[in-house]
């Protein structure tokens, strides 16, 4: 896996994947993978919170917003989706005449299912001047009904750029849109939804790790209660999560979020230690290992599934065509938002 995160404009038929990086004990079913893409004219995008084989024969993994962008931009005949539904369904509405397939077609989110386009519909009914932002953790029929989509990594940003007379009503989590509102001041309407992942993270899980740890940064998902980002040295996307534990100079940071990103921090940050919250046992430390939080819908995917899902090109992506004409226009306003100069 070569790894673009650094290198956004770096074109994906320009990278190379090397089967001998895959762990060993995994490498037959690379290497039925690596002959599968070239078969197909196939990419692979893989999610931080991705299982550590898939990221490694993955051709980009990132967070949704590097995600969205390399589907946008890509060549490829066929997007093998690692991660969620969601997430194949944008990199469809992107990519309408190419083939998607999702390895798991039950890989969900408990974000997207907190938010029904029905109910999202009734509501903005009730007052004509709100300005729809959505968390990319929607669906394509929630989308669809949108303004803009943002990310937890420019989040803040899109919501600067929101019309300043209009009412914003952010969906569906209402965690990344109260740090929103602190981070930019304006006012917002809040969807009731949580990432069931991120809301089992408490306070007192961190102070007693950071109790243990004194030397240690706390980084935190802004999907988490604020009880936890009150405690955090820095609130960050899965993508800006790497880069402050690249740049900053500690040596050991408590993780605060799922537990598929230590992969990529392990690889990308050699010599620096992660904590993994939230389940320590603090007092068995450091001799035993934490149990981690993991997504259980991110974890549905396995290399197995991967290799399948290309040899039958299914689960396949499919959305009504007004879905995708309609759910188009507010990803690509994120895009290009995104693009302009802070």
């Amino acid at each position: 896996m070569i790894d673009v995160a650094d290198n956004p404009t770096l074109a994906l038929d320009d990278l190379q994947v090397r089967p001998a990086m895959a762990p060993s004990r995994f490498e037959p079913l690379a290497k039925e993978i690596f002959a599968l893409k070239k078969q197909l004219n196939a990419v692979i995008l893989a999610h931080n919170y991705q299982v550590p084989e898939i990221q490694e024969v993955a051709d980009f993994v990132g967070d949704s917003l590097g995600l969205s962008q390399q589907a946008a931009k890509t060549s490829a005949d066929v997007i093998v989706f690692c991660g969620v539904h969601f997430m194949a369904e944008t990199a469809k509405i992107l990519n309408p005449n190419k083939i998607v397939v999702l390895p798991d077609k039950d890989a969900g989110c408990s974000l997207e299912e907190s938010c029904p386009a029905v109910k999202l519909a009734g509501l903005q009914k009730t007052n004509p001047n709100f300005w729809t932002i959505a968390y990319i953790n929607c669906s394509a029929a929630v989308k669809a009904l949108t303004d803009v989509i943002c990310t937890s990594g420019n989040a803040v940003k899109i919501v600067q750029a929101a019309p300043k007379d209009k009412d914003i009503l952010f969906v569906p989590d209402e965690n990344l849109g109260q740090w929103v509102m602190e981070q930019t001041g304006r006012p917002m309407t809040l969807w009731q939804g949580n990432c069931y992942a991120h809301v089992e993270f408490r306070r007192d899980q961190v102070l007693q790790l950071r109790e243990k740890f004194p030397d240690a940064k706390v980084v935190v998902h802004p999907e988490s209660l604020r009880e936890v980002r009150d405690l955090a040295d820095a609130v960050r996307s899965t993508e800006g999560m790497i880069t402050f534990c690249k740049t900053d100079p500690a040596k050991k940071f408590i993780v605060v979020t799922e537990s598929g990103i230590i992969h990529r921090m392990q690889k990308e940050c050699p010599g620096k230690e992660f904590l993994c919250a939230p389940s320590f046992d603090v007092k068995r430390l450091p001799s035993d290992h934490c149990r981690c939080s993991e997504c259980k819908y991110m974890k549905m995917n396995t290399l197995e599934k991967v290799r399948d899902c290309m040899k039958r090109l299914a689960p396949r992506i499919e959305l009504p065509a007004e879905i995708l004409k309609r759910a188009r226009l507010p990803i690509e306003r994120m895009l290009e938002i995104s693009a302009r100069p802070i």
